[in-house]
């Protein structure tokens, strides 16, 4: 085996995912690899725009209000 300090970054990724591969299959691979994936933006200050301030007896007024809207 190659002495890992020789070898690229290149051929360090491709081995390690040819490890992953042979020792959890393609969909386990790829599952694992998920979890390191590092999301984008601010989730606080995106949340803040999504929600808005209502508290949280004004938004459960406001999904029932769309449930009934969407009941025939």
């Amino acid at each position: 085996m190659t002495e890992p300090r020789t070898l690229t970054l290149e051929q360090i990724r491709r081995k390690g995912l040819e490890a992953l591969v042979r020792e959890l299959g393609p969909a386990g691979m790829a599952r694992f690899l998920q979890q390191f994936e590092s999301g984008r933006g601010d989730y606080t200050a995106e949340r803040e725009q999504w929600l808005g301030d209502d508290d949280v007896k004004t938004l459960a007024a406001k999904i029932l209000e769309e449930r009934q809207a969407e009941t025939p």
